[in-house]
């Protein structure tokens, strides 16, 4: 990640979310990869803070985003193995994300066209809401921050020791 998160000591937004934290459902996300580098209750907390801290900045509902949030990643198998007739995976796994999260907890209208919609532009149905937005594209920020920063570095250190292995010659 290019920057760490501290979300643990804001008890606003701690508040917000310590009940989800608390199942285990939640907690299950931890053995699933997400990105590689990262694993998807790792990302899940990230777009749930960062977007939280833009809905706060903007004044808009902290809430559902910050548990939208959380909740939009909520299922357990692994993307680059399982495959559905349904359709992609960034089509199917909104809806397994929200029939797991609505199992949880009472949703919001809100809460759910985020957790639905936090795909769009992989999928045609657009957010309705600006949380929704918010997280939809906080989303693909933290995928590119914790797949594509990490890649790059990874490669240009196998570059720095190509290179040197050929000064050595």
């Amino acid at each position: 990640m290019t920057k760490t998160l501290n979300w643990q000591a804001d008890t606003d937004y701690v508040a917000l979310v310590d009940d989800l934290l608390a199942t285990d459902d939640v907690q299950r996300l931890a053995d699933y990869p997400q990105h590689h580098f990262s694993n998807r209750l790792e990302h899940s907390l990230h777009v749930s803070y960062r977007s939280y801290l833009i809905a706060k900045q903007l004044h808009l509902d902290t809430r559902a985003t910050a548990r939208g949030g959380l909740l939009h990643d909520l299922f357990y198998y692994d993307w680059r193995v399982t495959k559905f007739n349904l359709g992609t995976h960034a089509y199917v796994h909104p809806r397994v994300a929200l029939r797991n999260a609505e199992k949880l907890t009472t949703l919001t209208k809100k809460e759910q066209d985020i957790i639905i919609k936090h795909m769009w532009g992989a999928t045609l149905a657009p957010p309705r809401y600006l949380e929704s937005w918010i997280v939809s594209l906080v989303d693909d920020y933290c995928a590119m921050d914790e797949f594509v920063i990490p890649e790059t570095r990874k490669m240009g250190r196998s570059m720095k020791a190509r290179v040197a292995l050929l000064m050595a010659k």
